[in-house]
Parts: structure tokens; C-alpha cells; sequence
């Protein structure tokens, strides 16, 4: 790692093809499969444009993901999307993400997806606001301890709580099978074409959600073993299940339930898990959104903190973030720093409306990410490139074209938001100063 004293601890590659894809399954199931197909049934009243945008989701994301599967092969190194747009725009373009990430990216998520688990165990133990709060900090404390003690033990953690979901979510699909009926399928209302796209687009937005996490991998990637093979593959295997799974669980939701049930229900696997099963149905489908939330904020947890050590260990962040751990091997420092901010945005309340915000921004990200693999082609076509990306250039085009799309249509749509997100991004840029100041100054003293 760049910028690192000779001899002192690095991260270790430990990381096997399985724990990879495990971490990449694991951040994109959370909760979002148990709440968005509500706001989907409501939005298209259809069972095949349910299933259609779910589709289309998959594709946009697994675009995003053979796109960035070339740059994680050419340069497999903690940070991932930092290091690739540091390296293809400039130091500048890394650190904004970076920055946008440590503030509120991850951070705001790892504390959104807290509160989501401990709002679900009130469902057993009545807590108040504070009470609810407490508890998240808990679970994101906790989980920030267990990182601490190695990356292969966060991983197992992450293999045992993503298997053990997965396979609820299975049961629960074989159940459902015998109990439902095509009946469910009608549409309640039938919608003029004039208005499908328009409805397709704002389903797209909450669908893309709960794919949001097919990137993971790549910001540990100095920590999997061969990774000129491993990231690409579990980039690819991890998307191409998480479609399968999301397509197969909403076909379930709307083969035990109506679509006009399903739009009116807060949380549609609890509802259908009760028809199967009675209320030790509803008490599973809990328990499985519990499970699910604890296993995607392992791998927000795991991988996050690596943007910041990436950083830190370039000397573009507080030197003490870019430290080795002598013993476990792992970035300690980084982990509890975003251990703490997070529960910091927990006690603020704030972090949903950030995230929000923020959400524009990520985007712009991804798609300068993106456009970094036909950047590089053409700047250096020389370097070697283990993996090349399917379907190119088609396929990082199509996934650029829908970024913009995304960026301009919040920008029409949603200004303030956009603003406030660019305006986040911007506050990194006297910070990027003054770090870049520091480091030309130690370079000159030395």
C-alpha cells in the first residue's frame, strides 16, 4: 500500500471465493427485500411489471458489477472505488469519494440498517425512541468488535448469518409453493400506457436500493486470495443470485398474497409468512429481517472501513486511520472510527435524511466508475487486464447512460436533495486541501 513505513503490518489475503461472494450476497439482502415490494405493487398494480422491474434492476446492477469487475482485477487493493478513480481522475476524485463515503455513505447506512434491526426486535421487547437507539449503537459496536479480530472472522460471521437467511427465505418459497393461487395474480386497476414508464422509473429507483451493495468486494480486495480470479467471479456469482432470489421471493409474495394486499402491507413477509404459517409464521419472518439486517451491516462494517484506511495509509486522512492492527491483521483504528460516527448519526437521527441525500452523489460515482474502465482501456491499453469486462463497451455504456438518467432525473425531480448531496460531496474539498498541503509538506521535510 502506497504511502505505507516499510515493515510495518499490511492486510492479509484471507479472503476465500466463497467468504467474497458471501460478502457481496450479505450487503445487498437486507431489509429492503422485506419493504420495497410494497412501493413496487403499488406503484405498477402488475404482476409481470413487478417481476419485469426487478429484472431490469438486476441488469442495471450486474452492469455496474462486470464493469467494475475489470478494474478489481487490474488493481486489487483496499479502497476499490476509491483507488479506481483515484487513479484514472486524479487524487482529488478519490478522496471526494472517500470523504462522501466515511461522512455519510457508509456510515449513514451502517446506522440506518442498525436501527432497522433494533426496530424489528421491539416487535419482541417494547422499547421507546432512545431505548430503540441504544440498541442499534449495541449492534453496530458489537459488530465493529467482532472486525476488529480479523477480517476471516467478520467474514465467517458473514458466511453464517448470509446462509442462514438465504435458506429462511428458501423454506419460506417451498411453503409457499402448495398455498397460493393465480387468482392472486389479477391486477386490481389496469394502468394507461401513458403512465407505465413514468411508474417503471420510480419503482427502478427503490428496486436499485435493495441491490445497493454488488460493490462490496471490491473494498477489501487487498484481502482476497487470488483476486485477479476471485473478485470477478464472486462480483458475477453474488449478482446473478441475489436476481434469482429477489425475482423468485416477490413471485412467492404475490403467489400467497394479492398485489392489492401486497401495496397496503408495511411488511409483506410477515403478512404471508402469518397465511402460511399462522403467528409463528409472522415471529419467523421477523426473526429472518433481523438476520438479514445484522448480516448486511457486517458487510457495511467490514468493508467500509477500508475506503478509510485506503485513504489514511495514502496520507489523505488522519495518518492513525492507516494502521495495521500487529496482531489480527486489520485496519482497528478505521473500524472503530466508523464504528463511533455511526453511532454518532445514530443519536442524531439524521442519518436517514443524509443518506438521502447522498444518494445522488453515489450515483455520479458509479458512473464515473464505470466510464473509468473505457478511460483506462484507452489511456493505457499496455497494462494487463485479467478480467475484461463482458459485453464491453456496451455494457459499462448502458450502466454510465443509466447513471446519468438517474442524476438528472433527481436533479428535475428532487433539487433540494441533489443540492444538499453535491453540497456534502463539496465539504471534502477544503479537507482534500489541507491534506494534500500536509502531505507535500512532510514530503519536503523528508
Amino acid at each position: 500500500m502506497s504511502g505505507q513505513e516499510a515493515g510495518a503490518p499490511t492486510l492479509k489475503r484471507e479472503l476465500s471465493l466463497l467468504d467474497s461472494t458471501m460478502i457481496n450476497i450479505g450487503s445487498m439482502v437486507g431489509s429492503g427485500i422485506f419493504l420495497v415490494p410494497a412501493a413496487v405493487a403499488l406503484q405498477l398494480q402488475s404482476w409481470w411489471l413487478i417481476v419485469l422491474v426487478w429484472v431490469l434492476g438486476g441488469i442495471v446492477s450486474l452492469f455496474g458489477a462486470l464493469s467494475v469487475a475489470e478494474l478489481g482485477a487490474m488493481s486489487p487493493e483496499a479502497g476499490g472505488q476509491y483507488v479506481y478513480l483515484r487513479n484514472t481522475y486524479g487524487p482529488l476524485w478519490g478522496f471526494l469519494f472517500g470523504w462522501t463515503s466515511f461522512a455519510v455513505i457508509m456510515s449513514a447506512s451502517i446506522a440506518a440498517v442498525g436501527v432497522g434491526f433494533a426496530t424489528y426486535l421491539g416487535h419482541f421487547i417494547p422499547m421507546s425512541d432512545m431505548a430503540i437507539k441504544a440498541v442499534a449503537i449495541g449492534s453496530i459496536l458489537l459488530l465493529t468488535t467482532i472486525n476488529c479480530f480479523g477480517v476471516k472472522v467478520g467474514a465467517s460471521v458473514q458466511n453464517g448469518l448470509t446462509l442462514l437467511k438465504v435458506s429462511l427465505l428458501a423454506f419460506f418459497v417451498l411453503f409457499a409453493i402448495p398455498s397460493g393461487g393465480v387468482a392472486h395474480l389479477q391486477s386490481p386497476v389496469d394502468l394507461p400506457p401513458s403512465g407505465i414508464i413514468s411508474r417503471l422509473g420510480i419503482a427502478l429507483v427503490a428496486v436499485l436500493w435493495c441491490y445497493d451493495g454488488w460493490i462490496e468486494i471490491t473494498y477489501v480486495a487487498s484481502e482476497v486470495k487470488d483476486p485477479q480470479r476471485t473478485i470477478p467471479r464472486s462480483l458475477v456469482i453474488g449478482m446473478v443470485s441475489v436476481i434469482l432470489l429477489y425475482i423468485i421471493v416477490n413471485c412467492s409474495f404475490l403467489w400467497i398474497l394479492s398485489i392489492d394486499t401486497v401495496s397496503r402491507s408495511s411488511l409483506v413477509a410477515a403478512d404471508a409468512a402469518s397465511i402460511l404459517m399462522g403467528p409463528i409464521g409472522a415471529i419467523i419472518a421477523v426473526c429472518t429481517v433481523m438476520l438479514s439486517t445484522l448480516s448486511s451491516n457486517n458487510g457495511f462494517v467490514l468493508t467500509g472501513a477500508r475506503i478509510t484506511y485506503a485513504m489514511a495509509a495514502r496520507k489523505e486522512f488522519f495518518s492513525s486511520l492507516g494502521r495495521v492492527h500487529p496482531q489480527f491483521s486489520t485496519p482497528v483504528a478505521s473500524l472503530l472510527a466508523q464504528g463511533f460516527w455511526s453511532s454518532a448519526l445514530v443519536l442524531s437521527g439524521t442519518f436517514d435524511q443524509l443518506f438521502t441525500y447522498v444518494v445522488f452523489a453515489q450515483w455520479i460515482f458509479y458512473g464515473l466508475t464505470a466510464a473509468a474502465v473505457i478511460v483506462s482501456r484507452r489511456r493505457s491499453p499496455e497494462i494487463s487486464r485479467p478480467y475484461r469486462t463482458w459485453g464491453y463497451p456496451i455494457t459499462p455504456i448502458a450502466f454510465i447512460l443509466f447513471a446519468l438518467w438517474f442524476v438528472i432525473n433527481t436533479l428535475i425531480e428532487n433539487p433540494r436533495d441533489a443540492l444538499f448531496g453535491l453540497g456534502i460531496v463539496m465539504l471534502g474539498l477544503p479537507a482534500y486541501f489541507f491534506w494534500a498541503a500536509r502531505k507535500t509538506d512532510e514530503r519536503l521535510r523528508s
